[in-house]
């Protein structure tokens, strides 16, 4: 699996997208609707749990996530991926 980006990188591309630390733990991030989750120090960052909180919100920021970033979703339960439309 190639790497999502470095970890400068990563977090710069989500700030854009309204989502950041807290502040309260390395690598947990929060978003509207969303809470993603890195391995502590991974650098360059291979893969980001993320959990939703919200789901009338979280969408529109999943789809605009996947709009703006060559990532994929990958659902570990069903084993479907949603990525976004080239």
């Amino acid at each position: 699996m190639p790497p999502l980006g470095s970890r400068a990188d990563v977090l710069q591309s989500l700030a854009g997208l309204n989502i950041a630390s807290d502040g309260t733990s390395e690598g947990l991030l929060h978003g509207p609707g969303i809470m993603l989750e890195m391995m502590p120090q991974e650098d360059p960052v291979r893969q980001i749990l993320l959990s939703i909180n919200d789901e009338d919100i979280a969408w529109s920021v999943i789809m605009r996530m996947l709009g703006k970033l060559p990532w994929e979703l990958l659902d570990p339960e069903s084993g479907r991926k949603l990525k976004r439309d080239l």
